[in-house]
């Protein structure tokens, strides 16, 4: 896989375009929460090695989108693909960066992480407000043999737009029929009950401070705040827990190559260790920017991380999309005529 990744970083050096001084370059990105754990060790190495500065506000994939869209930034990252017909009306190109995965957290006196386990269906009842105590019959006949106590659920969810929310509810949606047709899949939704908090972080926040509480963040987030995580029961009937491997069984058996706008979710895949709230996340780049330097700088940024960011990457349970992938990538930059970027060719 490495000399596949040397051999792409290369290529793209052969196109970039020649400009000024690398160190007084900033390129400004902003959007999902999900991979901004990777993206902020990318960056500080990056601009040691280039003395380029990627400036990235983790606000939320929906405010990702907007920014790009408006021009504000040189990219967004959203958790959230868009659609072909989305991409082309609003004239922007998207692309995948990394796989990781959204894990369900409780605060449960003397529970630990793969102690409880649960279901799409009874998952989706406890965020329609059925299921409201944890020792409630659905709950207890998927952990037999466990003292489960006598507590209230408390229900915890994003208050913001978020490409973390739409991968949870498009997974509800596809195993419950209740969840789909009473709230659907997006990255904001009517929540039947609960709390919300802002981001990632707001979610851990309020799961840590409120018994008995559950919610659901991107997992290297659950992993940095040592939260309880729960098994969940994937597609091919098993309990699994989170982490690189389970992210990694999910993106094997994704269909990558035969996905126009290279639309691709990897929730309830098939494989039995896939992890079922899988998910790519995703940098959106205009088509014809205003700025088309600082675009090819972001691009070369995301060159660099595809060929020398995996160990960084891995350190925080994501997982880099298959090398065959980044190739079809790179040759969707040079058709677009968006490759380069003045500082790639400072990169060791």
């Amino acid at each position: 896989m490495l000399p596949t990744r040397l051999c792409l970083l290369a290529l793209l050096l052969l196109i970039a375009t020649a400009s000024g001084a690398a160190q007084a370059i900033t390129v400004a990105g902003a959007g999902a929460t999900f991979p901004a754990p990777a993206y902020a060790k990318w960056a500080e190495a990056y601009r040691a090695r280039t003395g380029v500065s990627v400036n990235y506000q983790a606000i939320g994939s929906g405010g990702g989108i907007k920014q790009v869209k408006a021009g504000t930034v040189a990219f967004g990252a959203s958790d959230k693909p868009l659609r072909p017909r989305d991409l082309a009306a609003a004239g922007l190109y998207q692309f995948p960066t990394l796989v990781g995965g959204i894990a369900p957290i409780v605060n449960l006196p003397g529970a630990r992480s793969g102690q409880i386990r649960l279901s799409a269906e009874v998952l989706a009842d406890i965020y329609l407000g059925r299921v409201r105590r944890w020792n409630a019959p659905p709950i207890a006949g998927l952990n037999p043999g466990m003292r489960l106590p006598n507590l209230p659920i408390t229900v915890v969810h994003r208050s913001d737009g978020s490409g973390t929310t739409f991968l949870f509810t498009s997974y509800l949606a596809r195993r419950s029929a209740d969840w789909a047709a009473q709230v659907g899949a997006s990255d904001a939704v009517a929540w039947p009950t609960g709390l919300g908090g802002k981001g990632n972080d707001g979610v851990s926040a309020f799961v840590k401070q409120t018994k008995g509480s559950i919610g659901y963040v991107e997992y290297a987030y659950a992993k940095q705040n040592g939260s309880t995580v729960v098994a969940l029961r994937n597609r091919a009937g098993r309990f699994v827990m989170p982490g690189a491997p389970a992210f990694a069984a999910a993106a094997a058996s994704a269909n990558w190559l035969r996905s126009p706008g290279n639309h691709v979710l990897l929730l309830d895949e098939p494989a039995p260790d896939a992890w079922p709230i899988a998910g790519a996340t995703f940098i959106l780049v205009p088509r014809h920017p205003a700025d088309g330097q600082e675009v090819r700088e972001a691009l070369g940024f995301f060159a660099w991380a595809f060929s020398r960011g995996d160990a960084m990457a891995a350190a925080l349970d994501f997982v880099p999309i298959p090398a065959k992938v980044e190739t079809l990538l790179i040759r969707q930059w040079r058709w677009l005529g968006l490759t380069g970027g003045a500082s790639a060719g400072g990169v060791r």
